[in-house]
């Protein structure tokens, strides 16, 4: 990848959705900000940001959080492309995704958006869906819940517990596809499932 990476950390702003399954992005986002001691400030783009290296000589990232609702994430990330004069190869959107168990980290260059919602937003801002996702696993809804209100949901007691240790591995993920690119990255992590 190229010196410099824009991630973003896919959520809801705000008090109300902290620490609900569709705010798993914006977990990792914060997780890689604090592993690298770096603070996100208000960007002239509806995103909260920080440039920083998580480690020295490592590649520079620009973490990015946009500060507008879930379903209109495509305008903050395209001025962010936009205002760090980044192509799609330099753009990594990590999500919340109910068609993984709880825990599983995959990543996956294009395809579809699975009815999530920030996902076709950022599509349809960027005119295509060839960017790279890191992929949380937050598991489906159980019974006939619908899905909304399933993502819009607090972790279940047992998933809390294991909440950090799955977010720390989103942020490895992040981390690894930064230094090693995507096949190698995809190799380790999608190896673990089995």
């Amino acid at each position: 990848m190229a010196d410099r990476t824009l991630v973003v950390g896919l959520g809801n702003p705000g008090d109300r959705y902290a620490g609900t399954r569709h705010n798993a992005g914006a977990m990792v986002l914060a997780e890689l900000a604090h592993r690298a001691g770096a603070m996100l400030s208000a960007h002239k783009a509806r995103a909260a940001v920080a440039e920083t290296r998580m480690s020295p000589g490592a590649p520079r990232l620009v973490l990015a959080q946009p500060m507008s609702y879930m379903n209109t994430s495509g305008g903050p990330v395209s001025a962010l492309l936009k205002y760090y004069d980044l192509g799609l190869e330099n753009l990594v959107v990590v999500h919340d995704e109910i068609d993984l168990p709880f825990g599983v980290i995959k990543l996956k260059r294009g395809g579809g958006e699975g009815g999530h919602n920030g996902l076709r937003d950022i599509t349809k801002a960027l005119g295509t869906k060839d960017y790279i996702r890191v992929r949380v696993g937050v598991g489906r809804p159980p019974g006939r819940m619908d899905t909304a209100d399933y993502v819009l949901k607090r972790f279940s007691g047992a998933e809390a517990k294991e909440l950090p240790l799955v977010i720390g591995d989103a942020a490895d993920a992040v981390e690894m596809l930064s230094a090693k690119g995507l096949t190698d990255t995809q190799q380790y992590f999608h190896a673990k499932l089995s």
